[in-house]
């Protein structure tokens, strides 16, 4: 589909974000065997590679190493770790319940699905660099509800 909605000669689709990871094997783990994104493309074979793009559905993003592997500190850096807290991932998807059993399978530590106060039903879980991801979807809160 491609739709013009400005007057501009071009037409912009789609957004790929890239974040800096510590450990792509640890990375590809948590977003490609746990969450299910599929690796489109990347630097090289295997896990240990420095950039990767994934796509799911119509989410595509990139992860990068934050260290060329000649200079990786053997522990991640608290400083860099702490100002993830400023970034925050949104996902569409109308099953949080069953993502969250998925995750708590798999050994991964999330926050109940909750409505919020716009609400959605929110599932909060921080990946393996820190970074925090949401994954939600609109429901009908009957009007004597009280959002968290």
């Amino acid at each position: 589909m491609n739709m013009q909605i400005n007057n501009t000669p071009f037409t912009i689709s789609g957004m790929a974000p890239l974040i800096q990871v510590f450990d792509m094997p640890t990375s590809l783990r948590f977003y490609r065997d746990v969450l299910g994104f599929k690796v489109a493309a990347s630097s090289g074979e295997g896990d240990d590679v420095d950039w990767v793009l994934f796509k799911l559905n119509e989410i595509e993003f990139m992860l990068n190493t934050a260290y060329e592997k000649s200079d990786r500190p053997a522990t991640p850096d608290s400083s860099r770790t702490e100002a993830h807290n400023d970034t925050s991932f949104y996902f569409g998807c109308p099953h949080t319940d069953a993502l969250y059993s998925h995750l708590q399978n798999n050994g991964i530590n999330a926050d109940k699905p909750a409505i919020t106060k716009y609400n959605f039903k929110a599932l909060h879980v921080k990946d393996p660099d820190g970074y925090l991801l949401c994954f939600h979807w609109p429901v009908q809160v009957p009007d004597n509800h009280s959002a968290a």
